[in-house]
């Protein structure tokens, strides 16, 4: 994608993606087809700001394993920023690092449901609520969360999966499979690098 094009129109994907899943893929799908993106940034953190106290698999590990999920996938890419800041991570400084490398862009940053409505808890929000729109993505058998004023917002209609990560964990930790919820290639990494054991 050229930064120069007029209006590109960017995703932006963060979270700690401890792991990457299936439910992960198809949300970014929807949006790239939703939305019309003309790229999609995968952005895992170092340290989520609302689980201080949680200890992720390392960095590298969720990195592999984020490579692996996407491969051959040319209109998303990797940014690493914020583990390479460390600590926790801020979706502002985020977002205000894209506002400079993309001046013009549409930023869309994609939030589940279920945190909608802390948005105005989120670091520097009313700025974020200026520089980015939320795509809320929804939560099977949960109800649905729209940001409140002045977040504005579009509601995903694609693809919601009733996956998470901590349950792909808990899988694991139980010696259950998780092929189909994560693909082949993260479950061969996970059982090899032994994590969430």
């Amino acid at each position: 994608m050229n930064p120069t094009d007029p209006l590109p129109r960017i995703g932006l994907f963060g979270g700690t993606f401890d792991p990457v899943h299936l439910g992960h893929l198809l949300v970014a799908q929807a949006a790239r087809e939703e939305l019309a993106l003309s790229r999609l940034y995968f952005i895992p953190a170092a340290q989520s700001p609302f689980k201080p106290h949680a200890s992720p698999a390392p960095a590298a590990e969720r990195l592999r394993m984020l490579r692996l999920a996407l491969a051959g996938q040319s209109d998303c890419e990797i940014d690493v920023q914020e583990l390479e800041r460390g600590a926790i991570s801020y979706t502002i400084d985020t977002v205000q690092d894209y506002v400079r490398r993309f001046p013009g862009a549409r930023l869309y940053y994609l939030i589940g449901a279920d945190h909608a409505a802390l948005l105005p808890k989120w670091r520097a929000a009313e700025e974020l609520a200026r520089l980015v729109e939320f795509i809320v993505i929804p939560r099977p058998g949960q109800p649905g969360g729209q940001p409140p004023a002045p977040f504005r917002s579009v509601y995903l209609q694609g693809f919601p999966l009733g996956v998470s990560s901590s349950q792909v964990r808990e899988r694991v930790r139980a010696g259950r499979a998780i092929d189909w919820l994560v693909g082949a290639a993260v479950a061969e990494a996970i059982r090899n690098n032994r994590l969430y054991l």
